[in-house]
């Protein structure tokens, strides 16, 4: 497909229902059936990097299922992304999941090979570890990009076990490999207890700024989207959300969920008012489906996938209009 052509949107589920025919995102085509993407929407189904419970292997695949509610036209964002962009279904990234070195290796080949075709990334995980690879690969393309990371926990410690590569040290490990942008680094919807105050220390001194999820609370989706914006401005932007960001009565199927977040109305406003930002690409990860209630985490997950597509789909298409 040429960028001249008209995109190939969802199936159209006025004849045929929504629980029909397989499901990829958004019951969108699979990238084998229009040849090339300009958002690809991957899934990474590895989950051997966590701390706690597993089972984010299946995130992908639950949040593919879920997404057979969402429709055409986003009218939150006044776009329709994929009729602005061609979108499709790029499959699953298939890792071994007895090596973490070796998962992580082949996620960053596979992801260079996804964004060497001009494609922007929806990343489906997984657990948390895989924000490292991709965010390397993204920086290859467009050098340090600002980082915007969603989550209850930090994932800037060092090590867990000794090991270097877990779904909690991402963030540290792109920080030292220098493929972020330190100037514009921020934690949104953190909460809970630390190992001790040094984990807030570190982390302030690799360049990162905290919103809590007592701050959105407090000030509000708006104001907080507002900072946020202001701090990225129009660099390259990358954002990573692992859905404990939620409150676990808004996700409860995740691997370490915390008291106290988000409600997933606001996680959308926040992402909604960051519509003009550079969104490079983005990942969604940790939603572990075993521990879910009817779909609860899954449909908060498909809903914040369709925001962040839509904010790479608007941008794309205003980029060929200039």
């Amino acid at each position: 497909m040429s960028s001249s052509e008209t995109p190939r949107g969802p199936v159209d589920s006025s004849r045929v229902p929504r629980y029909a025919g397989p499901a990829t995102f958004a019951r969108l085509p699979r990238l084998d059936e229009v040849g090339r993407a300009d958002v690809a929407v991957v899934g990474v189904p590895f989950d051997s990097g966590v701390s706690y419970r597993p089972g984010a292997r299946f995130g992908g695949n639950a949040i593919r299922e879920a997404s057979r509610l969402l429709r055409p036209y986003n009218p939150a964002q006044d776009a329709s992304p994929f009729a602005l962009a061609q979108v499709a279904d790029g499959g699953d990234i298939a890792v071994n999941p007895f090596d973490i070195n070796e998962a992580v290796e082949t996620i960053e080949a596979a992801a260079d090979d996804f964004l060497g075709t001009g494609a922007r990334l929806m990343t489906l995980g997984g657990d948390h570890t895989i924000a490292l690879p991709l965010l390397r690969s993204v920086a290859k393309r467009h050098g340090p990009v600002a980082l915007l990371h969603f989550d209850a926990h930090l994932d800037t410690w060092d090590t867990y076990f000794g090991a270097e590569y877990t779904h909690g040290t991402p963030f540290r490990r792109a920080v030292e490999e220098g493929v972020l942008d330190t100037s514009a680094l921020s934690h949104v919807g953190t909460r809970g207890p630390l190992y001790g105050k040094q984990d807030l220390t570190d982390d302030e001194k690799m360049g990162f700024g905290i919103v809590t999820s007592a701050d959105v609370y407090r000030r509000g989706a708006d104001e907080v989207a507002d900072q946020l914006r202001q701090r990225i401005g129009d660099r390259p932007l990358y954002i990573s959300i692992d859905i404990d960001c939620l409150d676990p009565a808004h996700a409860p199927g995740t691997g370490t969920p915390e008291a106290g977040g988000m409600t997933s109305r606001e996680l959308l406003e926040i992402l909604r008012g960051l519509a003009s930002c550079n969104l490079v690409s983005a990942d969604v990860v940790e939603v572990a489906p075993a521990y879910d209630h009817a779909e609860i985490t899954s449909v908060a997950a498909s809903h914040t996938a369709y925001e962040l597509t839509t904010i790479m789909s608007r941008r794309i298409a205003e980029a060929r209009a200039q």
